[in-house]
């Protein structure tokens, strides 16, 4: 009896707070955007419990539905969409709306309060001490490794000595994580075939679990979440991800130790000379973890702060990436001519440097960064981000409440044909200078923009190039499956569902 009572008294508050939210101010002007009906209580929930395949086709179909925005909500919950450049440049240019809210609230258990997933104070404070982490010097160093490789994916094809066909995803992957395993931590995985794969599943098996749970309210509450199944394996996965970061650490720690610390010494001045011609540290590469030791010796960081910041890096820097440099490899695989052009210069750029790349080489490859640039913008790796206002918006056309979650869809934006005629269409020329010059700054944003910009994006650029120039200096590359025929599903990047296979025929070099 007392249970009846308790759960009528529950049920009564719960419908006085929901009439109240909705009917309030608030729910007044929340309500007045368009957006799809829903039912009493739950809103739109039953349109978003579907599979991943079938709710990216909700998050694709409901954008061209309500153009250029339009709600959604459950329960309590608000939550609207744009992709208006001009709504979007009002969210993204401003100081005050840098707060990340619930969405992301859900990846705590993994990246904890790093410089994707915090807030406030603290997001000042990381972004400040990690920005030194791309200067021009640093990223010199990178250039190193991700050149190297680059060499080692082109040579693992070469060894084949004959046509090879490779699934695209893992192939890229493999290679991008171990990239950003050295110059995040220092460490490669080559050669840890076993655990290399383990971790790079463990990594992605983490997206699908956010997902999941991310339009699942209910599983929001941690607690309840870790009685269920997924709440269990997420808890496994965990293990290996913070077990493997937190080793190196310890390792790298213990090194600067046993080494009196002669590597971070002067690590200020010696990377952050503005003399280009600066010999920095080379018996020893730096990598971002030593720049957060550094920090920690300074009283700034834990080492429950460098975890963090590690992890986040590891994940943007490897999964991003790797899906940029997959969209871009099938799209001049299907696309000769444009590909043809992009052998071209790059095969200039190895002549003239005796057959290496370095930092300057890889900035003139000009026409195969605008092709990067058009496969981002037509798949952009990132297609969505999240915000949460601390008061009320005044977008283009309506107000937004306070409160609210607001997606700010990427991949919307980039397919306007209002900004970019014929958006389905693969052409890099679209990113000539003089075509640049008229277009809305806020229409291509797959770095994001504003003061909560991607920090790695010149880091990320300089990687895809390493990883392409030599594949298409060595080999044709042709199409096996189609990119019309992709399957995708709702993920934490854009990635496909399906296997997507490319050929690589070998160049025969001519003998001089």
């Amino acid at each position: 009896m007392f249970i009846t009572i308790l759960l009528l008294l529950i049920s009564v508050v719960y419908l006085a707070c929901h009439c109240y939210v909705h009917n309030g101010l608030n729910g007044r002007i929340f309500h007045k955007i368009p957006g799809p009906s829903g039912y009493p209580i739950i809103g739109n929930i039953l349109l978003l419990l579907r599979s991943r395949e079938e709710l990216w086709k909700v998050l694709i179909t409901l954008p061209n539905q309500y153009y250029p925005i339009y709600k959604l909500w459950a329960f309590s919950f608000f939550i609207i969409s744009i992709r208006h450049p001009d709504d979007l440049e009002i969210m993204l240019s401003s100081t005050k709306y840098i707060d990340k809210g619930i969405v992301y609230d859900i990846l705590h258990p993994w990246l904890g309060t790093g410089l994707l997933t915090s807030e406030g104070s603290k997001w000042h404070s990381r972004r400040k001490i990690l920005t030194p982490t791309f200067h021009f010097n640093l990223l010199q160093q990178f250039v190193e490794i991700l050149v190297e490789k680059g060499e080692n994916m082109t040579r693992s094809l070469k060894n084949a000595e004959d046509i090879v066909t490779k699934d695209l995803v893992p192939f890229i992957s493999e290679h991008t994580l171990n990239a950003i395993c050295e110059t995040a931590m220092g460490t490669s995985l080559q050669g840890m075939g076993t655990f290399q794969q383990q971790y790079r599943k463990a990594i992605h098996r983490m997206g699908e679990l956010f997902i999941h749970r991310l339009f699942r309210p209910w599983l929001h509450v941690n607690w309840i979440y870790s009685l269920t199944p997924k709440g269990r394996e997420q808890k496994e996965i965990l293990k290996i991800l913070h077990g493997f970061t937190e080793k190196i650490i310890a390792e790298r720690k213990n090194y600067h130790k046993c080494t009196g610390g002669q590597y971070l010494r002067n690590f200020d001045k010696e990377t952050m000379a503005d003399d280009k011609e600066t010999t920095i540290i080379k018996k020893k590469r730096l990598a971002i973890l030593d720049l957060l030791i550094l920090a920690s010796q300074e009283g700034l960081l834990t080492d429950l702060d460098i975890r963090e910041e590690i992890d986040t890096f590891t994940f943007e820097g490897h999964d991003t990436t790797s899906m940029g440099i997959c969209f871009t490899l099938c799209l001049l695989a299907e696309h000769k001519d444009i590909q043809d052009c992009v052998r071209e210069e790059v095969d200039t750029i190895m002549k003239e440097n005796e057959g290496n790349l370095t930092m300057k080489s890889l900035q003139d490859l000009q026409y195969l960064e605008r092709c990067i640039k058009e496969a981002l913008r037509i798949y952009p790796s990132v297609f969505f981000i999240s915000r949460v206002n601390s008061e009320e918006v005044q977008l283009k056309s309506y107000i937004i409440p306070a409160r609210t979650i607001i997606h700010l869809n990427i991949l919307g934006v980039h397919r306007d044909p209002n900004f970019w005629p014929n958006p389905e269409i693969f052409d890099p020329d679209r990113f000539l200078p003089d075509n640049i010059k008229n277009r809305h700054p806020y229409s291509y944003i797959p770095f994001s923009a504003g003061p909560r910009n991607c920090i790695g994006q010149r880091f990320a650029l300089l990687e895809m190039k390493a990883m392409i120039a030599p594949l298409i200096h060595n080999f044709y590359v042709e199409p096996m499956e189609y990119l019309k025929d992709l399957r995708t599903g709702a993920d934490l990047v854009f990635r496909p569902l399906n296997p997507h296979r490319l050929k690589f025929i070998p160049i025969i070099k001519e003998c001089i």
